[in-house]
This record gives structure tokens, sequence and C-alpha cells, in this order.
């Protein structure tokens, strides 16, 4: 199920999405103080291709410079990111069909709006790789 969840999400929103972390990430390397919250970015990319069967958990060892960062991603990218998960997940749910694609959209509302400090896992491994 999580197979067929994910192909279908890929074609209605998983691309747009990916493409546009993708793009957030090349444009926030344009300053060397960017290059760690794009590849924050890409990682979230790949998150936003296949979503079911995964989710995050928070990083034990994430300190002060995850807190900053995420204000920094917050005003650069956040929340337009945001905005479009929230936009995408309300037009899924407009149809029966859509609304665990729009969940999944509503899911991927905190990690976009800060993704540093938090870890990608599958949902058998909900405590990470440690």
């Amino acid at each position: 199920m999580k197979t067929l969840l994910n192909l279908i999400w890929l074609i209605f929103a998983g691309l747009w999405m990916a493409i546009l972390y993708v793009l957030a990430g090349v444009l926030l390397c344009l300053t060397i103080i960017g290059i760690p919250l794009a590849l924050a970015s890409w990682r979230i990319a790949g998150f936003a291709l296949w979503p079911f069967g995964r989710t995050t958990v928070p990083r034990p060892d994430a300190g002060a410079a995850s807190c900053v960062g995420n204000v920094l991603w917050l005003i650069l990218a956040g929340w337009w990111l945001a905005l479009g998960h929230l936009i995408t997940g309300v037009a899924l749910c407009l149809t029966i069909i859509g609304i665990p694609l729009g969940l999944a959209n509503f899911k991927l509302i905190p990690i976009s709006l800060a993704p540093l400090g938090v870890e990608i896992v599958p949902t058998d491994q909900p405590f990470g790789h440690r």
C-alpha cells in the first residue's frame, strides 16, 4: 500500500514539491551561510518525493546551532515551502481519493518550517538509526 500511495503522491504532489526543495537548495547555496540549509533542503526533497513509510524524529545531538539555522531557514525558505504544502494539501483533500495525499502534505509542514535537528527515518525504525 505504501508503494501505491507513494506512486500516486509522486504524480500529484511529490515531484513538484521536490523540485521546489531542490530550487530552494540551489538558491541557498548562493551564500556560504546557506550551504548547510541547502543540504537540509535537498534531504527534505527526497522525503517529499517518497513520504509514505518514512517519518521524522528529533535528533538528540541537535544543539543551539540547529535552532539558529531553523530561524534562518524559516525566514529564507521555510515559510513559502510550508505554504506550498498547505495549498497542495487543501487542494488534494477536496477529493476523497486525495485525502491521504493531503494529509501527507500536512505531515511535511513541520519539517518544511524547521528541518534542522530532525532525522528522516523509516516508520519501522521510529527511533532512528542509533
